[in-house]
């Protein structure tokens, strides 16, 4: 049996069904039956990021109007795409665009892809977003490994995990103390050095909001004493998901932005901007990416 139907509201504002254990488990056996591909890690694409995409080798792609149960992504920067293949000799599958919140999806659907990966065998996950900077020292153009999450949604109680449980993704109530892994967190440093970057690769804590307006200054000023270093609109739901179905996960914001924090300013954040700092750093996102990767061991986790 699947998990019992419970309701949720869809982006044309009518109420539908939650997925089933049998609806994942559909689209991970379309999805293998299509490719010869078998992923050991997912790489989930923020806004101007999914250039990451067209760096994999022996690549193989589905828009996601072709895979069933997928949602569309409807946000410029996200293509829309899932694509296999190998990021330096790491088998792959890679999100060209991922979905939010504020499109009209409820969290169930935003992280549906998550779980599908999981069934299709994957291990590891690595998420990324375009995020602006909260902490001072942070400068355009930085990268920041996130240490750990503000899940502002979860706090009145949106959560993708909200409903009944399925014990074969994983427990009811799972830890997020260790949500992202901290020896990928060590080997993401020694990639960097490799690299040989001017500026150090920042860490940080990322808070998540709804969106899909741009943070008030009162509210960026609350952001920075909660102890947020960056902040964006996405992320947090599939790592939540991620964790809950025992998957590894490593994460990291692309500073695109210095978030406005005080009055006088006349600068004002825009989602053009983001996607231009994401075009700008896109090969030094490719190269630590793929450094990284060629470095990551099987976990041998099994579902």
């Amino acid at each position: 049996m699947g998990l019992r139907p419970a309701q949720g509201e869809g982006a044309d504002g009518t109420m539908e069904k939650e997925f089933t254990y049998e609806d994942y488990q559909h689209t991970a056996e379309w999805l293998l039956s299509h490719t010869k591909h078998r992923p050991q890690v997912a790489v989930i694409c923020g806004s101007g990021l999914g250039g990451l995409a067209d760096t994999v080798t022996q690549a193989q792609s589905f828009n996601y109007s072709e895979i069933p149960n997928f949602p569309q992504s409807t946000v410029p920067g996200h293509v829309g795409r899932l694509v296999f293949g190998y990021l330096k000799d790491c088998p792959c599958v890679v999100m060209q665009g991922r979905f939010h919140y504020y499109e009209g999806y409820p969290l169930w659907k935003v992280t549906f892809p998550v779980r599908v990966f999981r069934l299709m065998g994957v291990d590891t996950l690595l998420v990324t977003n375009a995020a602006g900077g909260l902490n001072p020292n942070f400068e355009v153009g930085d990268i920041m490994l996130i240490r750990d999450h503000i899940n502002m949604p979860g706090f009145c109680g949106q959560n993708p995990l909200r409903g009944p449980n399925d014990e074969r993704f994983g427990h009811r109530f799972p830890a997020m103390s260790d949500a992202y892994d901290r020896n990928l967190m060590q080997k993401a440093h020694s990639a960097w050095k490799q690299m040989g970057e001017q500026r150090e690769l920042q860490e940080g804590t990322y808070v998540m909001l709804g969106g899909p307006n741009f943070e008030t200054i009162a509210e960026s000023r609350l952001l920075r004493k909660l102890g947020a270093d960056a902040v964006g609109m996405s992320t947090v739901p599939e790592v939540i998901v991620a964790r809950h179905c025992g998957l590894r996960v490593f994460g990291f914001s692309l500073i695109t932005n210095k978030v406005i924090m005080n009055y006088e300013s006349l600068e004002k954040a825009n989602h053009e901007e983001v996607l231009e700092s994401g075009k700008q750093a896109a090969r030094k996102l490719e190269q630590f990416v793929s450094i990284l990767l060629a470095s990551i061991p099987p976990s041998g986790n099994a579902i």
